[in-house]
């Protein structure tokens, strides 16, 4: 399976930045793609951005324009850039891996990484 660990969370001020960081045990180019989801208490867990094996991009309308995904194939992470945040921006971020192996989707999913935004 493919293994996923988050990291770069932490505690920032309104209006700051963060940058996440997903290392993945296998290569990222082996994956449909890959994607950023949180949940905040209470909430569904959401989509926030998502990358394709062939580097097209989308965001959740909330975070486009503040947020950015990328990814690094040599170093085998993605990551997601966060400026300008708020404080609803406040959640448990996970890194999403889907690829196809033999026509079975497989999904994978981070431990999830704790994101805080207040004054």
């Amino acid at each position: 399976q493919v293994q996923l660990v988050e990291s770069g969370g932490g505690s920032v001020q309104p209006g700051g930045s963060l940058r996440l960081s997903c290392a993945a045990s296998v290569s990222i180019s082996s994956m449909r793609a890959m994607a950023w989801y949180r949940q905040a208490p209470g909430k569904q867990r959401e989509l926030v951005a998502a990358i394709t094996n062939g580097g097209s991009t989308n965001y959740a309308d909330s975070v486009k324009g503040r947020f950015t995904i990328s990814r690094d194939i040599a170093k085998n992470t993605v990551a997601l850039q966060m400026n300008s945040l708020k404080p609803e921006d406040t959640a448990v971020y996970y890194c999403n891996a889907e690829r196809v192996r033999n026509g079975i989707p497989f999904t994978s999913w981070g431990q999830g990484t704790q994101v805080t935004v207040s004054s």
